[in-house]
């Protein structure tokens, strides 16, 4: 069979498999240190905990950190902080000079970036931190100590323990295999699957539904599935046409035609993460709220209600055009054209060409960033009226089901080229994955 043949490729790759080994081991360690109680907590007791993470944004709260949230864990919060850091960063390089000078430095200006980066997810961290002890106080009085001693101790270890999963994540990055930040969430939404899918089985077998809803419910999310894949890999092809070239005997010809795959939905996973992380914001003050507070506010928490979901889709839509605007650069990559002595046929090289890529970008940018949208509020459009157990229709369409197809598909792409390097059969019978290092042909 092709998928066993493929395996043995992979395996005979010694730096791929390598790669995959790390991963897997990086994984595996993540993995168990979300199930690591904080020292002073008595994990028989959470009993609440794990009640207010079953529904609601808690849900969700509690899935991207693969259930560390509801285990008291000293992975409990997991790598948002960080991406929450990475938001604030990238939108200084777009507004602040200085910071936009850095991302220009090349390799000592990531640097830079990257470290002002990770003091700002401590500080986010030291604002976290003591409201998830709060929170789990409130929760479980009888799980923790009240005093001070273990309140800092806990606070510095929860500090510790995300700085970690952020080492983790460079670490896959640089070592392994993927975006480890993104796989890590990844990891995290996919311990949650078998028992969200377990759950709503048992709910329609023993409901009105029965077995046939439940396995409608199946054929729809594989669609949903099919439709993400749709989005990501949804391309806009731009014919390039060489100039004209000299042959040996004095004659022109015409140079060789080829093509810019601008994609449907350049920024891939980025911006339902970067979303996502601002919608849990709201969830650092929040036990230091009243609940007698403002009813948008009180409002805002129900991840079914109509406040969320618009401020929800429309950041969405917002970090689309921005993430897309820092990764399809059209004026570097008319300069580029215009070196190769290549050209978009009826447009000038130089300005027009950018001017052309930037129009087709903004045009196909807007259908994608609004499918995304409809796509990560599906969710909570179907969970009542289809009568389906939340923790299920959180991977029907919504945030979980993109950032796993986004992600493995990235995934995918980077064995791909691995494969095709040495010469092997790809993954996929095209032998090609459209992927973002496609985008940067030109």
């Amino acid at each position: 069979m092709k998928a066993i043949e493929t395996i043995k490729n992979i395996w005979k790759i010694e730096d791929l498999r390598q790669r995959i080994l790390i991963t897997v081991l990086f994984v595996f360690i993540y993995r168990i240190g979300s199930f690591i109680v904080l020292p002073g907590v008595d994990p028989n007791q959470l009993g609440a905990l794990d009640q207010q993470t079953a529904n609601g944004i808690m849900s969700l709260l509690n899935m991207f950190s693969g259930g560390a949230f509801s285990n008291a864990s000293v992975f409990a919060l997991g790598i948002m902080p960080y991406i929450s850091a990475s938001i604030v960063i990238q939108l200084m390089t777009v507004a602040v000079p200085s910071f936009k000078k850095m991302q220009r430095d090349g390799e000592s200006g990531r640097r830079k970036l990257t470290q002002y980066t990770r003091i700002l997810t401590v500080l986010i961290l030291l604002i976290q931190g003591p409201s998830y002890l709060v929170n789990l106080y409130v929760q479980s009085p009888g799980a923790v100590p009240n005093d001070w001693w273990f309140k800092i101790s806990s606070t510095v270890i929860l500090c510790g323990g995300s700085m970690f999963v952020m080492w983790l994540g460079e670490r896959i990055t640089d070592k392994g295999v993927g975006n480890g930040i993104s796989f890590i969430i990844l990891i995290g939404i996919i311990a949650r699957f078998p028992s969200a899918v377990i759950s709503e089985f048992a709910l329609n077998l023993h409901g009105e539904g029965g077995l046939i809803k439940f396995l409608l419910e199946i054929v729809g999310l594989v669609i949903v599935i099919g439709l993400s894949l749709m989005l990501v890999e949804g391309t806009r092809r731009v014919p390039v046409q060489y100039a004209k070239q000299m042959t040996s005997g004095g004659r022109q010809v015409g140079g060789a035609r080829q093509y810019i795959p601008l994609k449907v939905y350049a920024a891939n996973v980025m911006p339902i993460i970067f979303a996502q992380a601002i919608m849990f914001i709201p969830y650092s003050v929040a036990p230091f709220i009243s609940k007698d507070a403002g009813s948008f506010f009180n409002s805002y928490f129900d991840y079914k209600g109509f406040a969320y979901n618009v401020v929800f889709a429309i950041l969405i839509v917002l970090f689309t055009y921005f993430y897309t605007a820092i990764t399809i650069q059209p004026t570097q990559m008319a300069e580029d054209m215009k070196r190769s002595g290549s050209f978009i046929p009826g447009v000038k090289p130089g300005t027009e060409t950018a001017e052309y890529i930037d129009t087709i970008m903004s045009r196909i940018t807007l259908p994608g960033s609004l499918f995304l949208a409809f796509l990560a509020v599906l969710p909570a459009l179907i969970a009542n009226p289809c009568n389906i157990n939340m923790q299920f229709a959180q991977f029907f369409g919504g945030t979980s089901l993109l950032i796993i197809v986004g992600v493995v598909l990235d995934t995918i792409q980077q064995v791909q080229s691995h494969l095709m390097m040495h010469h092997y059969d790809g993954l996929m019978r095209s032998g090609r994955i459209k992927g973002r290092s496609e985008m940067s042909a030109y």
